[in-house]
């Protein structure tokens, strides 16, 4: 642990050195019990055919560590209705294959029908101004309605438009 203890002095905004430390044991943990982050994504939505579910306990089972409580603010949490845009989106980019390589599709364990659209600010506006959603706050709750909406197109890959939608603006 000598060598994960140099990156107690990192800063960057709002994340620190404890924070980088906390968020390596993690992955590592990943790592250790699962053999990968695409093994424990994967196994999840087998099990649960949900990636709401899935989400929510990867969340519970990355600050299954000694963490600071001040830590968690770095990843959202579904389970507090956050849209999670960041994790939808990596979620986008390890199911989803465009060919184009933007979206690598190496987890094949689960369908890009389960994927949700990575929801921010900026496609939330879009997805207003083109009648796709409807909510006024950009949680949990926008991103499940902007991605019914978006299955009507395609419920095969509905988050293949996310692109489009956030380059629409």
């Amino acid at each position: 642990d000598t060598d994960i203890d140099k990156l107690q002095s990192y800063v960057h905004r709002t994340f620190n050195g404890n924070d980088f430390i906390t968020f390596v044991r993690s992955l590592r943990s990943f790592y250790v019990n699962h053999g990968s982050l695409g093994n424990y994504f994967q196994s999840e939505y087998t099990r649960n055919n949900d990636i709401r579910l899935v989400l929510s306990s990867f969340r519970r089972e990355f600050f299954n560590c000694e963490h600071e409580t001040r830590c968690e603010k770095h990843l959202s949490s579904i389970d507090k209705k956050a849209a999670c845009k960041r994790l939808n989106m990596y979620l986008r980019w390890m199911v989803r294959n465009d060919n184009r390589g933007v979206d690598f599709g190496i987890w094949a364990g689960i369908p890009s029908s389960a994927l949700y659209m990575p929801l921010d600010v900026h496609s939330g506006n879009m997805g207003r101004a083109l009648g796709l959603l409807d909510r006024k706050q950009s949680d949990w709750k926008a991103v499940e309605e902007i991605t019914e909406s978006l299955r009507k197109f395609d419920p095969l890959d509905p988050v293949k438009y996310d692109f489009a939608i956030f380059g629409a603006g």
